[in-house]
């Protein structure tokens, strides 16, 4: 099962020799980097009922998912330089053994706290998962062919959020919002074993750097110094925000305030995943020929003025059918917005991929668990905190494109 390690040059890319074994990156590596979209949207569909089960409000409820986003975000922080020393597969594998562990005492606990704090813990351990599969795609691939990668993995990571609040709608009939974590614990054990078997190191010992925490902090030093990487960072990270918050929000707003049923929000949100999964495969085939910063640049203005026709509708009363549509613009550019703005960010900084990759999903996380929790500030009788929260940010990633980057030459190759 294991891929061929023997290469072959393609364009700009170092791919995996034969046809079977590229199919088999592309699954292994989109699986890993749905460690997010499971971890956080599986469970959603329960959200309301975890908060009565466990006598907690709203927004107690919300830090849930503020401590897997958190957890995230300073796992990926630690696992991307370890990656950068150690290698690619032995922090990835004590990674997914933990992610399962801690997946399993999340469903047995009994207490918000006790909660939260597995799911931190939980989200530390998906972290590894995340920043590693980003790495591996780096060290295989640049340039062009990065972002076209970064864009077919959108079918398979995309896939998560399609399919998680559906799963997690469907064993609520069968079971508590505690099944959905068991699942979880089941899903991580499959690609420890997938990891396991078919993902070989893509890190030779002649690349590795020295550990240690002085050079870690020079390299962690010299990236947010460089504007660009900056940049794209922030781009990436106050879109990917508005994301969280609409994930954090949605379950309360659509079902609470707009009374669809668990079901209901299922098919809402798998809709607008399928809408991100569809833009990731347009930037994947327009990319060579329209260049990533331009997508990057579409997607941008697509979430601006779906997060504007949000917060409009919003304030107008415009009701459930007037808000669906600016949220699907606002989901959608998503598709474009991670995959250009992730290889634009990596594409100088090959020597630590790992880090590099870290720093975006510490942005990207950060923010987001800052935001999230926003989305239910006051409390479940109003879609306004959601709607404000997720159109300043998209304005503001629009912003930071415009100031930081607008004029500037594409990172290394054109792309």
């Amino acid at each position: 099962m294991k891929l061929d390690l023997r290469r072959r040059q393609v364009g700009s890319a170092v791919a995996p020799r034969e046809p079977a074994g590229r199919v088999r990156l592309t699954l292994i590596l989109g699986g890993l980097t749905a460690f997010g979209p499971l971890s956080l949207d599986m469970y959603l569909p329960g959200l309301p009922s975890l908060a009565r089960d466990l006598g907690a409000s709203a927004a107690q409820a919300q830090l849930t998912l503020t401590a897997c986003l958190l957890g995230v975000a300073c796992g990926q922080l630690v696992v991307g330089s370890l990656s950068d020393s150690l290698g690619r597969r032995l922090p990835l594998l004590l990674g997914l053994v933990t992610y399962a562990v801690c997946s399993l005492l999340c469903a047995i606990t009994v207490s918000v706290p006790e909660l939260i704090a597995a799911r931190f813990l939980q989200g530390a351990a998906g972290g590894a998962g995340i920043v590693i599969a980003r790495a591996v795609a780096r060290d295989l691939y640049s340039g062009v062919a990065l972002a076209r990668f970064f864009g077919v993995l959108m079918l398979v990571n995309g896939s998560a959020p399609v399919l998680a609040p559906v799963i997690g709608g469907q064993l609520l009939r069968v079971g508590s919002w505690r099944t959905s974590f068991f699942a979880l614990a089941l899903i991580g054990g499959f690609l420890l074993v997938a990891a396991g078997l078919g993902l070989p190191e893509t890190l030779p010992r002649e690349r590795r750097r020295s550990g240690g925490l002085a050079p870690t902090l020079a390299t962690y030093r010299r990236l947010l110094g460089d504007r660009q990487f900056v940049g794209y960072a922030l781009c990436c990270g106050l879109a990917i925000g508005a994301l969280f918050t609409y994930i954090a929000g949605s379950p309360f707003v659509l079902e609470g305030i707009y009374g669809l049923s668990p079901q209901g929000f299922s098919l809402v949100f798998a809709t607008n995943a399928i809408g991100i999964v569809s833009a990731g495969q347009v930037s994947a085939r327009l990319v060579a020929r329209v260049g990533a910063r331009r997508l990057l640049a579409a997607g941008l203005i697509s979430a601006f003025v779906g997060g504007l026709a949000l917060l409009v509708a919003v304030l107008a009363g415009a009701g459930l059918y007037g808000i669906l549509p600016a949220l699907f613009v606002v989901v959608s550019s998503g598709g474009l917005v991670m995959p250009n703005a992730i290889a634009l960010a990596l594409a100088d900084q090959g020597a630590v991929a790992g880090s590099a990759s870290a720093l975006l999903g510490l942005c990207q996380f950060v923010i987001g668990a800052l935001a999230a929790p926003l989305a239910g500030i006051a409390g479940p009788t109003t879609a306004v905190p959601m709607a404000l929260v997720i159109s300043t940010l998209t304005t503001g990633a629009l912003i930071c494109f415009v100031t930081m980057l607008r004029g500037r030459p594409a990172p290394g190759s054109r792309s």
